[in-house]
């Protein structure tokens, strides 16, 4: 089991700031796969990677990252500058 959460527009899309998930999914890559597969409005939110980062255990990381041991994911825009 793991926290997945989202934020800006994300959030939006899917219409929840958090959920807790249980996956078979190796890689973040696979999770999005996976959530994706649910619903449209997942579909949606995931349909452009590019647009989106990923932080596992609040630090930043790849969409091929491993998620093994890792308790909470977060999906973001990227931030712009300030």
């Amino acid at each position: 089991m793991m926290d997945v959460l989202y934020f800006a527009w994300v959030r939006e899309r899917i219409g929840l700031p958090k959920e807790r998930v249980e996956t078979r999914a190796a890689t973040v890559s696979e999770l999005v796969a996976e959530l994706s597969a649910r619903e449209e409005r997942y579909a949606l939110a995931f349909s452009d990677l590019t647009a989106l980062r990923v932080a596992l255990d609040q630090e930043l990381s790849d969409f091929d990252a491993p998620l093994e041991g890792v308790r909470e994911v977060a999906f973001f825009p990227p931030m712009t500058g300030g």
